[in-house]
């Protein structure tokens, strides 16, 4: 297996120690991501889609929080690890602020690899200790996202980085969940979700431009959180000054500058969606709402249904098969 430059089309073997290419260029991700699977399994379910109403609006939430260690990030995960297990890696490392962390931990674990986790050190103490369960090895990096990610690349010249950002295979993972939409709903016409590296977004949006014609695929909405706001920001044309450095409910997109940023506004546009912005009350509104209706899900999560409550206003959306990805499980939060 290979992995091919955005920039410059040079090629590097899937097992090697660049996690990007010599001239700067990151990996592409492959555009007929099924092509790839793995044994490695941890019970792995598909995960449902219900009916719900948000402000005045029948919509569907696709709960993809029911994964084995509480978010959609398992889908990449497990595919990425276990093809690391397959080429006989037996040591990696990876930064996330809980999530991917989790989720590599997890499968590594079950894979028998030993995994180090680089995460800021202000990350909740939930997702810390879901993490340590798996007997992973813990980094706590002082500072932001930045900071953490200026660590493990340290770190990874001398073990195999397991990137959710940078590693194709884990964007290859997430584009089931694309599948399962199709299979559920055969007519989509808007995907809202949020934002922050695009491991989500891109994933989907691959998986889509596999299986559906142009003309089929769903409009992309992204949505950001106010402060950290870049892909916003890039699709706008504007700056509104991202402070990773400000409580953000939403720990899990406050990324100030996501590696595949040009990827995912390009994605969006080529959907012909749109990039939507939340402010803080507006998350723990949309949260408390969902808490209400029986669905537990982490604040980040409510990134989604807050943008979705804004974009909704006045539109009719009568005719519209609407989904919001709800990612992460409430009980990571604290």
């Amino acid at each position: 297996m290979e992995f091919e430059c955005l920039n410059c089309g040079e090629k590097y073997s899937f097992d090697s120690r660049n996690f990007k290419c010599n001239c700067g260029g990151l990996f592409k991700i492959p555009e007929k991501p099924f092509q790839y699977e793995t044994d490695l399994e941890l019970g792995e379910v598909k995960t449902p889609l219900i009916k719900k109403e948000l402000a005045g609006h029948e919509i569907y939430y696709k709960l993809d929080y029911y994964q084995p260690t509480g978010s959609f990030k398992d889908r990449g995960a497990r595919l990425l690890v276990g093809k690391l297990k397959e080429a006989g890696i037996n040591e990696i490392v990876e930064d996330s602020s809980g999530n991917a962390g989790a989720a590599v931990a997890a499968y590594s674990a079950a894979a028998g690899i030993i995994c180090n986790i680089y995460l800021p050190e202000d990350t909740s103490p939930r997702k810390i200790a879901q993490i340590e369960s798996t007997a992973a090895v813990i980094h706590k990096i002082q500072g932001d996202r930045g900071a953490t990610s200026f660590a493990v690349k340290k770190a990874a010249r001398d073990n195999y980085y397991a990137s959710h950002v940078y590693n194709p295979l884990f964007f290859a993972g997430v584009a089931t969940i694309a599948q399962e939409l199709i299979e559920d709903l055969k007519k989509i016409d808007e995907i809202i979700l949020p934002v922050g590296n695009g491991s989500l977004l891109l994933g989907i949006w691959h998986g889509l431009k596999e299986l559906l014609v142009k003309e089929d695929i769903p409009r992309l909405i992204a949505v950001q959180a106010e402060p950290v706001s870049p892909i916003w920001d890039e699709f706008h044309g504007k700056n509104l000054k991202s402070n990773t450095y400000t409580k953000n409910l939403a720990e899990g997109i406050a990324i100030k500058e996501p590696a595949r940023k040009k990827e995912i506004v390009e994605a969006i546009k080529e959907s012909n969606g749109n990039v939507i912005l939340v402010k803080q009350p507006e998350i723990k509104e949309a949260l408390q709402q969902l808490w209400n209706q029986g669905i537990y899900i982490e604040p980040t999560s409510a990134v989604g249904p807050a943008g979705a409550i804004n974009y909704f206003k006045n539109k009719d959306l009568s005719n519209e098969n609407i989904v919001i990805i709800l990612t992460g499980s409430g009980l990571k939060y604290n």
